[in-house]
């Protein structure tokens, strides 16, 4: 990951409005870094903006609703016919969203809790959805890890790792996402241990994200246990789920925004996030 976009970042954080450049090419010295700088209304001027969030409607996969399917009601009609309020009844795991660890361990960091610095991030992309097109039961695997970094180098700390999988191409059928079989087993593709180990213990990446309904593989997902987001969640992240438009990003170079509302006390809530694409010419 070039170190200027990590300034570039530190730059939005600041509200510094500036952009930290740093060239290896400095007059002289090859290893000596000259830094410059460029607005940083330029830079975004010039990148590509891909939205990695499904749009939010009634009859989409419901979440943990219960007996109460979300709906969006217009409240207050205006004089044409229109509405300009709405009423939304919804689970806060809707939809692309956000779980915080409080999710599924009692105690650990809730939305309110996540500090801002989180939610602009490195955006890395494992990409295995050629073996899920093959297998939809399958795990990420170190070989997958290992192959990505062979190409781009060490995982970055402090950056988010989305799992392309291809999945949100069956969106919004709950159906196809859940994809169960005669037998009512689900299939669908998910992270692993050994992955999650290395991401978040060595590698100490900040969150994760993925384009199906779960963290866990769906024949395990299915049957209502969870096991693998019971333990990523113990370890005090947060995880972005329902993701789409992974396949227009780069698997590296890019920034992700995840943002979300602020309620107390939250256990997750519908999410917007997007990737910044910078042009490095």
């Amino acid at each position: 990951m070039k170190s200027w976009l990590n300034l570039f970042f530190v730059g939005i954080a600041a509200m510094g409005g500036y952009l930290a450049a740093v060239s290896n090419l400095s007059s002289g010295n090859q290893n000596t870094p000259q830094v410059q700088s460029a607005d940083l209304g330029s830079i975004l001027a010039k990148a590509t903006l891909v939205d990695l969030t499904h749009t939010m409607e009634e009859g989409m996969p419901p979440g943990p609703s219960g007996d109460t399917p979300p709906t969006i009601t217009p409240v207050a009609p205006r004089e044409d016919g229109t509405s300009g309020i709405h009423r939304y009844n919804f689970p806060g795991q809707w939809g692309t969203h956000v779980d915080p660890p409080v999710h599924f361990v009692g105690g650990l960091r809730d939305l309110e809790d996540i500090a801002l610095s989180e939610m602009i991030l490195p955006l890395i992309v494992i990409d295995v959805h050629e073996k899920v097109e093959a297998d939809p039961d399958y795990q990420v695997s170190m070989s997958d890890v290992y192959a990505w970094e062979e190409k781009h180098g060490p995982v970055p700390a402090n950056s988010f790792v989305a799992l392309r999988t291809d999945w949100s191409k069956r969106w919004p059928s709950l159906e196809r996402m859940r994809n169960r079989d005669a037998n009512d087993v689900s299939h669908s593709p998910g992270w692993s241990r050994e992955v999650i180990d290395y991401l978040v213990l060595n590698q100490k990446v900040t969150a994760i994200g993925h384009e199906t309904l779960d963290t866990d593989p769906g024949k395990i997902a299915g049957t209502g246990n969870w096991p693998l987001q019971t333990y990523y969640m113990g370890l005090d992240k947060y995880q972005i789920e329902n993701m789409t438009n992974l396949d227009q990003v780069p698997e590296n170079g890019a920034y992700i925004v995840a943002t979300w509302a602020k309620p107390q006390n939250g256990s997750g809530f519908p999410a917007r996030v997007f990737a910044i694409i910078p042009n490095n010419e």
